[in-house]
């Protein structure tokens, strides 16, 4: 990269009319003027074309072409080998910023890596996914963080600030937050509207993107597909403007994939392109992502708008500077004034990275029962770990690959001497009734054909059932899943991935018992060839379909309870593959654990009591109707998953993660999926009224910690009404209440206590909500150890949306008709380990300011 950029710079030199450096190279001019000179230079049209994702090259300047977005939501991601860290709603579990800035660290520094290998590879990083984890039921719950805005913005801000790095010139990358704004469901997301009260776009929405923008560690912005309001949120001027307001610095805002044309197409906002890039662009847009590399579109509906008068050339010309402030940041034009230009392809998969990755995984697990006393497995030296996550290390849409896995069954088999693997998967034999012939697949998986003469090796698959009747096969002969990725079917396939799955299939059950099988992926169904017998998904019609005649050769529960029984404890892993029953474009069909995973659970648990239900998910599940006394959840943890979640089941590292998404009772309590208006339903943990089964901010250690008191300032005035979203770090120009929570680890481990601080409902003219956090602390303590735990809050977290309130110089437009005010009377705060679990209460008192 350095190379290259010197190349650029030497060109630059020598074509420049004044034959010195330019402007825009000389890394000690400020910012704005070194994109003001570039900007300077380029041509009209030349400006155009940089409104596009894909900006072309500009030979005469010496600039490489350029786009916008490389994906880095818990690591490298779409660019081959990189470290795997857990999802974000794990990261967020870890309740520890310090590591989750580590973890952008290494994200960014492997982004570098990636862009010495290939000058291609964007140092605009879409990352982190800011939106709150509203409803569980959301398909892409796993890239969020928290259902609290204010801790969502607390983990953005961390990543965000390991992606960009402490150079105070130079930005390591410049993160993108996603997705601008309230975005929280996925079926028809083009064109549902989120419909916001004031009070919940400045309580619940807008403060999760504040903290990262206003504390100067987020560089850009992603619009969401939906509507707001029944607007296009691409099309909102005042809610970009607001975003871009809580900084000095500028914040480029690019469009989500498609989301332009969408403007015409699905949503029907704008007549035409023409029309729909101009509103675009004076809603403050600044980059297309559209119509993949192709810019030709772009630049014609941008260049017809200015003809028409629909866009100014300074419309065009702001959106331009800001895109060149982003590239500005990362050193583009700095040459060996780079100070990151010395990251090297080597720099993948480090042995710190590997380190870290497992140190998060760990510190994610959360112990969310422990009635039996099983845990921790210490003592065991010849462990079961049955399920289909039993040893399978699975990755969403948004993580890299691996340079390694380590699962659940090889970590326990390193840790215990002796782990018996069981997936729990029925070995079946399928036989084509129109030829008689049992499906057979080769070694390598090439061929898959109804051709076998008996249900021996080559023609027996395990059958997956992960819910719903979504079922995957995986062949005996090749070990690989079979997939209609090609035409015939093949049995190669190493993972259920791709954006259109390939490797689910649903079965219909006939009358005689034979099956006949749907491929999810084109929604037609498996039939014989005559003659060659080879399968593929060709049928139209359930009647044309094959119809199989299935053998069970091995039953998946009988196994699983032959090896519980020969175990001293049992691991039963379930959980769900990321691209299957809720993704991207997909919300969850429900919330219930999969009946297939809970027969899991029963035919371990009834073979051998000391079982733990170990689950790994991108989101959290009702669990009613499944009876288990220990219970466990890790998000999908990347390459150290089994590491990571051994390292706790063991024992040798004290449990400390803590949900930040409550597990609902039941599927009513989360609420509805497309009403955004949490106060209204009493969702989420602000507002619900009855108990979840595992509470927000819940996570068990393997002692016992209890809370004796709480004190704090007796009475603090209440600060001016504002429309400044407070945060859990108080400002310097706040005031704030000081709070002391004494905690005492009575049990004989160490103990790493989350301190939580919360208010409760309070009874005033505004509805506030039933409990609010309004700090943590993390703290380790050694057995019999007292602490005092110091916290403090400012007392603008009390604040509640007043529509009757105007500020003074306030901006006039709808978004500001009102303010966050906090109403003087007396606050409840309670202290513990959770948002249901407050043992210890004290009154404040806010004054009138």
């Amino acid at each position: 990269m350095t190379d290259i950029a010197t190349d650029a710079a030497t060109r630059a030199v020598a074509e420049d009319e004044t034959s010195e450096r330019p402007l825009f190279r000389q890394v000690d001019q400020p910012l704005a003027a070194r994109a003001r000179d570039l900007l300077d230079r380029l041509t009209p049209d030349e400006r155009i074309a940089m409104l596009h994702q894909a900006a072309p090259a500009v030979e005469r300047l010496g600039v490489s072409s350029w786009h916008t977005g490389c994906e880095a939501l818990h690591g490298v991601a779409w660019l081959g080998r990189a470290t795997v860290f857990p999802q974000s709603v794990g990261l967020a579990a870890t309740w520890d910023t310090d590591l989750v800035e580590k973890v952008g660290e290494v994200a960014a520094v492997e982004v570098r890596a990636k862009r010495a290998e290939n000058p291609m590879v964007s140092l605009n990083v879409w990352a982190p996914v800011v939106n709150t984890l509203r409803h569980p039921g959301w398909g892409r719950n796993e890239e969020g963080y928290s259902e609290d805005p204010h801790i969502t913005a607390v983990f953005g801000t961390a990543y965000s600030r390991g992606l960009r790095g402490d150079h105070p010139r130079v930005w390591r990358t410049v993160p993108a937050l996603k997705h601008f704004l309230a975005y929280n469901n996925e079926n028809d997301r083009s064109v549902t509207s989120s419909e916001m009260s004031l009070r919940t776009l400045h309580e619940e929405e807008l403060p999760a993107f504040r903290a990262a923008i206003e504390e100067g560690v987020a560089g850009g912005m992603m619009l969401a597909y939906n509507r707001v309001n029944g607007i296009p949120a691409h099309t909102q001027p005042e809610l970009v403007a607001e975003a871009r307001s809580w900084s000095d610095e500028s914040i480029a805002v690019v469009s989500d994939a498609g989301a332009p044309t969408f403007l015409v197409t699905t949503q029907r906002t704008q007549p035409d392109h023409v029309h729909a890039a101009a509103a675009l662009v004076t809603s403050g847009l600044d980059s297309f992502t559209d119509n993949d590399a192709n810019a030709a579109p772009t630049i014609g509906y941008v260049t017809q708008a200015l003809a028409e008068g629909l866009l100014t050339s300074d419309d065009v010309d702001q959106a331009v500077l800001r895109l060149l402030e982003l590239r500005i940041r990362t050193g583009e034009f700095d040459g060996d004034d780079d100070p990151y230009a010395g990251i090297g392809a080597d720099a993948i998969d480090a042995p710190g990275a590997r380190e870290l990755a497992r140190e998060a995984v760990a510190r994610s697990v959360v112990v969310l029962r422990n009635d039996a006393d099983v845990l921790p497995l210490s003592r065991a030296s010849r462990v079961a770990v049955v399920g289909p996550l039993a040893d399978l290390v699975l990755t969403d849409w948004y993580a890299g690959t691996p340079p390694y896995v380590v699962g659940l069954g090889a970590a326990a088999a390193e840790r215990f001497g002796e782990a018996e693997v069981v997936t729990g998967a029925d070995t079946i034999a399928l036989r084509a009734s129109s030829n008689g012939r049992y499906v057979v697949s080769n070694a390598d998986g090439s061929v898959v054909e109804a051709a076998g003469d008996a249900a021996v090796d080559d023609a027996l698959f395990d059958v997956t059932d992960w819910g719903d009747g979504i079922l995957t096969l995986r062949s005996h002969a090749s070990g690989l899943l079979l997939t209609g990725a090609k035409w015939p079917m093949r049995a190669d396939a190493t993972r259920v991935g791709e954006w259109v799955v390939q490797e689910s299939f649903r079965k219909h059950l006939h009358a005689d018992g034979t099956w006949s099988l749907l491929h999810l992926g084109s929604g037609r169904w498996l039939r014989v060839f005559r003659d060659s017998g080879l399968l593929a998904a060709e049928a139209v019609t359930l009647d044309a379909a094959e119809r199989f005649g299935v053998r069970v050769v091995r039953s998946g529960a009988t196994a699983v309870a032959e090896a519980a029984a020969r175990a001293d404890a049992v691991v039963v892993a379930v959980g769900n593959d990321p691209h299957l029953n809720g993704r991207e474009t997909e919300d969850r069909p429900h919330l219930r654990l999969p009946d297939a995973w809970a027969e899991v659970w029963r035919a371990a648990r009834e073979a051998n009591p000391r079982a733990v239900l170990t689950i790994v998910s991108s989101y959290p599940y009702v669990l009613a109707g499944v009876e288990a006394e220990t219970v466990v959840w890790s998000s999908h943890g990347g390459q150290e998953l089994g590491h990571g979640v051994i390292d706790v089941l063991s024992g040798d590292v004290e449990p400390s993660g803590r949900l930040s998404q409550s597990w609902p009772a039941t599927e009513a309590q989360a609420g509805d999926l497309f009403d955004y208006d949490t106060l209204r339903q009493g969702a989420t943990y602000r507002h619900q009224p009855d108990e979840p089964t595992f509470a927000f901010g819940h996570g068990l250690t393997y002692t016992t910690v209890a809370y004796e008191s709480v004190t704090l300032d007796a009475a603090v005035p209440a600060p001016a009404p504002t429309h400044r979203h407070a945060g859990f770090a108080p400002r310097e120009d706040e005031a704030v209440v000081n709070a002391v929570v004494q905690v005492r680890n009575t049990g004989d481990r160490d103990a790493e206590e989350l301190v939580q601080l919360y208010a409760l409902s309070s009874g005033l003219p505004l509805p506030t909500p039933r409990r609010l956090l309004l700090a943590y602390c993390r703290v380790r303590l050694a057995p019999g150890e007292v602490r005092d735990v110091e916290l403090t809050f400012s007392p603008a977290r009390l604040a509640v949306w007043d529509d009757a309130v105007r500020l003074p110089g306030a901006v006039d437009d709808w978004l500001h008709d009102g303010a966050l005010r906090v109403q003087p009377g007396t606050y409840t705060v309670a202290a513990g380990p959770s948002a249901w679990d407050l043992p210890v209460r004290a009154d404040l008192e806010v004054t009138a300011g």
